[in-house]
């Protein structure tokens, strides 16, 4: 009789082999924006097995998973040696969050997690959690990754122990193996999510997107996408943040609003995806919407199209959180396509595909919002006399 150990390895490695090797297609024929693929590119189920299992019958007799994984979502992206690549949020069971490198030849399929996690270098005052890191390839030559690092709020009752602290945390790598930690970002801000870096000097200095909020779930006062400079990246500082792109009522952003991926340049302007956060009875809906800001004036919004640009559809509304889409990461090829990562409901990864073509169409040809519905019913009806000449 083939003990349980053996025949419990056997199933479970030849159902991971077949995961990780499958093949994705796309969902066509789309929607002429970007086009969305068949299944995720990668779950909790593309963690490796000796991440998750001890491989010793005689220390796991039942060959049971030691370590367990909730979710892998909300990944930061750069292409980098010909490669697609990911810096995952993985999160346990314990609710704590770490980043960890997958990779792809594709950028479709086929997506495999490096040897280990990332260790991330520690301050004085350690993250409880992290997540949701954004890659930058600066002009300064330095890969940078920005993300939330958080921890409990200590003025809060000892009775509440949800209260927590939100602030950017800033590493930087040459090589995207070994990771240098630098001082937390400083703001005004009492809580400081979904920050950004922008790939190029500004004046000089570092330019960072932020998102100003008065606490850790609402954003509140913060108006909204925000932009502010520094002079020194080892000890960022940021004095002034302008809100950018602000929130707005009935609107698809009009809870809160944050940056996505660091903006890609084009000739036009530079491309911005975001996400955008509104109420409802079924709790927080999260979409992503794209916008353009000028090539000379950072903080100028040139193009707005209405609305969101994706919401969640089919499997992506259920999970850990449902109702949600977030993006941190994108990458351009040289060709001109753009990797739209994006993961659904807090618990998967996702990608679309589309091009810069495509984008600066959509951006620039979509009607903006008009903030009332009868300027609605005016677009559709302005589009349906430009069309009456094919229907007649």
């Amino acid at each position: 009789m083939i003990k349980v150990f053996e025949r419990r390895k056997e199933a479970i490695i030849k159902e991971y082999n077949a995961l990780i090797e499958m093949e994705n297609h796309p969902v066509l024929p789309g929607n002429g924006v970007y086009i969305r693929f068949v299944n995720p590119v990668l779950t909790a189920k593309h963690v490796p097995l000796e991440w998750r299992y001890d491989f010793y019958e005689k220390s796991n007799p039942f060959f049971m998973e030691r370590i367990s994984v909730n979710a892998t979502f909300n990944a930061g992206a750069i292409k980098w040696k010909n490669k697609y690549v990911l810096m995952v949020r993985v999160e346990g069971v314990d609710r704590k969050s770490f980043f960890a490198l997958a990779e792809s030849e594709n950028g479709i399929d086929n997506f495999r997690f490096r040897k280990e996690p990332v260790s991330l270098p520690q301050l004085s005052d350690p993250d409880v959690n992290v997540y949701d890191i954004r890659l930058t390839a600066h002009e300064d030559g330095w890969i940078y990754g920005v993300f939330c690092t958080e921890r409990r709020d200590e003025s809060a009752p000892i009775g509440n122990q949800s209260a927590a602290i939100a602030q950017c945390g800033i590493i930087r790598s040459k090589d995207l193996e070994v990771w240098e930690r630098l001082p937390d970002l400083i703001t005004n801000s009492p809580q400081q999510r979904n920050v950004v870096l922008h790939p190029e000097f500004v004046n000089g200095m570092y330019g960072f997107y932020t998102r100003p909020q008065d606490n850790f779930i609402e954003a509140g006062k913060g108006g909204g996408i925000a932009f502010g400079l520094t002079k020194d990246i080892m000890n960022a500082v940021i004095i002034d943040e302008k809100i950018i792109h602000a929130k707005k009522y009935h609107t698809v952003y009009e809870a809160k609003n944050g940056q996505g991926p660091t903006p890609l340049k084009t000739q036009e302007g530079w491309l911005h995806l975001a996400h955008g956060v509104r109420n409802t009875a079924a709790g927080l809906r999260y979409v992503l919407y794209l916008f353009m800001t000028s090539l000379e004036d950072l903080t100028k919004v040139i193009y707005q199209p209405a609305g969101y640009f994706l919401a969640p559809a089919g499997d992506e509304f259920v999970g850990d959180v449902g109702n949600v889409v977030f993006t941190n990461g994108w990458i351009k090829d040289e060709e001109g396509s753009v990797f739209i990562y994006y993961a659904s409901s807090d618990t998967r990864m996702h990608v679309a595909l589309t091009s810069v073509d495509q984008l600066l169409d959509y951006v620039k040809n979509t009607p903006s919002d008009g903030y009332y519905s009868a300027l609605s019913v005016e677009r559709i009806k302005d589009l349906i006399a430009k069309n009456i000449d094919y229907y007649e």
